[in-house]
């Protein structure tokens, strides 16, 4: 059994800051990459960054260098920090990872999301 458990959202003002963690846990052979996803009201849920094992990243356009992936690889957590943050980030955001667990084969898992809203 694989969890992946997030934290960090909240009510912030337009202009503000988050930092969001995940953390995996459970039967974890490997994590080959872990995101952050996000999806608004109305919406589909769409990707806001990636980090793969290595450390290689990647982003949505929306992000426009506001905002950052990182990872601590050894307590299986990876993190988004969200600066300058408008009332259009408000989402729940999700983290995904691509681990490897019983049966030696990567499986998708989701966290539960945690709901972040901005104010005007």
């Amino acid at each position: 059994q694989v969890q992946l458990v997030e934290s960090g959202g909240g009510l912030v003002q337009a202009g503000g800051s988050l930092k969001l963690s995940c953390i995996a846990s459970g039967y974890i052979l490997g994590i080959r990459d872990m995101a952050w996803y996000r999806q608004a009201p109305g919406k589909q849920r769409e990707l806001v960054a990636r980090i793969t094992a290595p450390g290689n990243t990647v982003y949505a356009d929306f992000v426009k260098g506001r905002f950052t992936i990182s990872s601590d690889n050894p307590k299986k957590t990876i993190f988004l920090q969200m600066n300058s943050l408008a009332p259009e980030n408000t989402a729940v955001y999700y983290c995904n990872g691509d681990v490897l667990t019983a049966g030696a084969r990567y499986l998708d898992y989701w966290g539960q999301g945690t709901q972040v809203t901005v104010s005007a």
